[in-house]
């Protein structure tokens, strides 16, 4: 049933309660929405089946049926209408699990209306535009999810399908994967997307400080609060809230932090009252959570409500056909951001990181490129210039592993912790150095080259690794 793009948005009210249905349709009607109401799932699908609809309200008991049966039949016969569960309060359960078949998002009863707003608002999002690909969304953003295995095409899959969604997403994965990544290609396909993303280091935080950083404080509210703090939740308002290594979260943290996503409200320290907030919640870590649950290290009831849906990212070991598509990508991404003609590499260098175990995944990759594109010679890159412990088996660079996507140095020697104490120091040697030799040449970076004695590519891997660019 095609609609005219000037027309008000559509809804269907699902339920059998006839204030209910009368609430909502005057509340929708008040937003320029047409709505109109059903008081059971039979008549619910014969209505749906005239088409014309932007998105559903459901209520979750209704006398053939329950929502959540109805959330499924729409996933597999109405796939692009939102549809949002209408739960009794405090059953989370329900909520939880009306989410995993496909909801939208949820409202508890006694609804709040404001609250039912943001949530039609939010969905309309999604039916109001055309929905982008998943290529074309990545295209738009400028954030690309680089691969063509069937690994990586089955997460870009997955992205696409749980950004229309509002439910928390848990992002697994080893370090390195990329998990940050499919984050913000989550939000940029979603209907938050003109919103702010806010992603949070959870290890980062001083466990003093992580209430006021991620609830706000008010001014006074305790020694060195001068004035009003906006939490990270305010930052995200609208948007997206991406919790990198959640499972870093002291055990006190979570309560607090079960409670906001529950009640979708936070209470800055010092303030007398709730603020409500409208906030997805995506959460990765490169630990097992499941584990850390039956150790006692992590709330098994926080654990199920961001564990909603589980999008795992896989290795590079994984999507090993994804390694020349990769190497390509980052060799122009390098000559782009050191300013130097492309570099190309041989083909049994290509074959040695075909072969290669990546502990550290994409970002050793790129890790390992960067360092080759500044060793090389010429402008072709050898199995040598990798430095891969299977390649570069004499001398000290040999044993160069890459821990957590940070090139090392040489390895300490055995019985000795001299060599890792040293580095900080030669670093700041090195750093001297290529300080005095710009300021020798007025910044002139192919001179300072020239004196330092190395190449200009070298210099620039150096002035980025030392925080000199």
């Amino acid at each position: 049933m095609e609609r005219s793009t000037e027309a008000n948005p559509r809804a269907l009210v699902v339920d059998d309660e006839p204030d209910i249905r009368e609430l909502l349709e005057i509340t929708l009607g008040r937003m320029g929405i047409d709505a109109v109401s059903a008081a059971d799932l039979e008549e619910g699908k014969r209505m749906l089946a005239a088409g014309g609809y932007d998105l559903c309200l459901t209520d979750m008991r209704l006398p053939d049926g329950n929502g959540i049966d109805f959330v499924r039949y729409m996933q597999q016969q109405h796939p692009d209408i939102p549809v949002a569960v209408i739960t009794a309060h405090g059953n989370m359960e329900s909520a939880i699990e009306s989410l995993k078949a496909g909801a939208f998002d949820f409202v508890t009863k006694p609804v709040d209306l404001q609250v039912l707003r943001t949530l039609v608002n939010t969905a309309l999002k999604l039916t109001r535009r055309t929905a982008p690909s998943a290529g074309d969304a990545e295209a738009g953003s400028g954030l690309q999810l680089i691969g063509e295995s069937p690994a990586i095409q089955a997460t870009r899959q997955t992205i696409a399908k749980v950004a229309r969604s509002q439910a928390p997403i848990y992002i697994s994965g080893e370090s390195g994967t990329g998990k940050e990544l499919v984050a913000r290609l989550i939000h940029e396909q979603g209907a938050r997307r003109d919103l702010p993303f806010v992603p949070v280091n959870c290890g980062a935080i001083p466990a003093e400080l992580m209430e006021s950083e991620f609830f706000g404080h008010k001014k006074g509210s305790f020694t060195g609060a001068t004035a009003d703090k906006q939490g990270l939740f305010q930052a995200a308002e609208g948007g997206t809230l991406f919790l990198d290594e959640v499972a870093d979260l002291p055990l006190s943290m979570q309560v607090k932090l079960l409670r906001a996503i529950q009640e979708k409200a936070i209470r800055p320290i010092g303030s007398q009252r709730e603020i409500p907030i409208d906030v997805r919640i995506l959460s990765a870590t490169h630990t097992d959570l499941g584990q850390l649950v039956e150790e006692g290290r992590f709330r098994q009831d926080l654990y199920y409500r961001i564990n909603v849906i589980r999008l795992h990212v896989p290795s590079l070991r994984e999507r090993r056909d994804d390694i020349p598509l990769l190497t390509e990508h980052f060799l122009g991404r390098i000559a782009d951001a050191w300013d130097i003609p492309p570099v190309t590499i041989s083909p049994a260098a290509l074959k040695a990181l075909a072969e290669y175990a990546y502990p550290g995944n994409v970002r050793e990759l790129e890790n390992i490129l960067e360092r080759a594109v500044t060793l090389c010679e010429g402008e072709t890159i050898e199995p040598a210039d990798l430095q891969l412990p299977e390649i570069a088996a004499n001398g000290p660079a040999a044993a160069a592993p890459v821990a957590g996507g940070r090139a090392m140095g040489p390895p300490p020697s055995s019985g000795s912790g001299t060599t890792a104490s040293l580095e900080p120091l030669l670093q700041d040697v090195e750093k001297e150095a290529i300080v005095k030799a710009l300021e020798q040449t007025r910044y002139n970076k192919t001179a300072a080259a020239r004196l330092l004695g190395i190449s200009f590519r070298a210099l620039r891997y150096r002035l980025k690794k030392l925080g000199l660019e």
